[in-house]
């Protein structure tokens, strides 16, 4: 799908999916507000990382909503469809943390999403979470995922939330529609199960594989990260790092894959044909790039992900909120 200003545009990368507001219950009983959503997450963690992306939402003009602009604001993510035309209130979920820093959530969702502007300089598009599967928006993502799928590179992070869609046949059948049609697909060990019980988790990433993605990156929390291709799988250890809580882990970390892929040139018109290219150690390399982003926003209070420059000094170069136990990707 081509522009005549595609070669002067600015590359962009369009997120498209929820945004909600944690209202985050520690279990000292205090509460606190945490602007995010999964897609949100990623669109804040990709310009952190230096990546200009626009994001295509909705929220209302309410008091939580303007805690997502404002959040949304800080880091310039721009809004690629005028959030506030298709609901009436914001979305929300309440978050209870457990003494290990877990998450438990509680949804109040209203996911729509209205026409969409992608950008003539749109190089990549990521999916994500309750936006791919919540109807009615879910069938607005696929289709909007459809037309831009041959020129930009997609990624797609299931992210299950069984306690809002369920995990029955019809779920299974919108994740699958989406992966098929996607380049990276970033799945945990706790998504495959929910999704196909009858498997263990690597056969249910070979089995996602076999649906046309280049490749599947399987999570497995404390575990590690595994690169899961035609041609064999690459794994990588996670870092150690003092949790604050999991909110937003598995987003950073697809956020630093896109980011990465990018810095080999794996965005745009054969992204497909470049992400299939990368030798072992480029895998790697990315893998072990998203699992640093990752452990920085498990080491801090919501999601707060990384800037660039965090990541040069490591995983730890900011001090640790209290918590403990090791980083547990989602």
């Amino acid at each position: 799908m081509s522009h005549p200003d595609a070669a002067t545009a600015v590359p962009t990368v369009l997120v498209v999916g929820e945004a909600l507001v944690d209202v985050v219950r520690a279990d000292d009983g205090t509460t606190t507000d945490h602007p995010g959503g999964s897609a949100a997450n990623v669109a804040v963690a990709l310009a952190r990382l230096g990546r200009p992306v626009r994001f295509a939402t909705c929220f209302a003009d309410d008091r939580l909503g303007r805690l997502l602009a404002d959040h949304l604001a800080r880091d310039a993510v721009g809004l690629a469809a005028e959030p506030g035309a298709v609901v009436d209130h914001t979305s929300s979920a309440v978050v209870t943390l457990a003494p290990d820093g877990s998450a438990t959530y509680e949804f109040d969702l209203d996911w729509r999403l209205g026409p969409v502007e992608a950008g003539p300089g749109t190089v990549a598009v990521h999916a994500c979470s309750l936006g791919a599967v919540l109807e009615p928006g879910a069938a607005d993502v696929l289709a909007l995922v459809r037309a831009l799928a041959p020129q930009v590179l997609v990624s797609y992070d299931v992210n299950v939330r069984a306690v809002v869609t369920g995990t029955g046949a019809d779920v299974v059948a919108r994740v699958e529609a989406l992966a098929a049609l996607s380049d990276v697909v970033k799945a945990s060990d706790e998504d495959l199960a929910h999704l196909y019980p009858d498997r263990d988790v690597t056969a249910g990433a070979r089995h996602v594989l076999g649906l046309g993605p280049a490749v599947v990156v399987l999570t497995r929390g404390a575990d590690g990260a595994t690169w899961v291709a035609a041609d064999g799988e690459t794994s990588v250890a996670v870092p150690r790092v003092v949790v604050a809580d999991t909110i937003g882990a598995g987003d950073t970390f697809c956020a630093a894959v896109v980011d990465a892929l990018w810095s080999r040139g794996a965005v745009g018109p054969g992204a497909r044909e470049a992400v299939l290219a990368l030798d072992h150690s480029a895998r790697a390399d990315v893998l072990t790039r998203a699992a640093a982003a990752a452990a920085v926003t498990v080491s801090r209070p919501g999601a707060d992900p990384p800037y660039a420059a965090e990541l040069a000094g490591g995983p730890t170069s900011r001090p640790a909120a209290p918590g403990r136990g090791p980083d547990p990707i989602g």
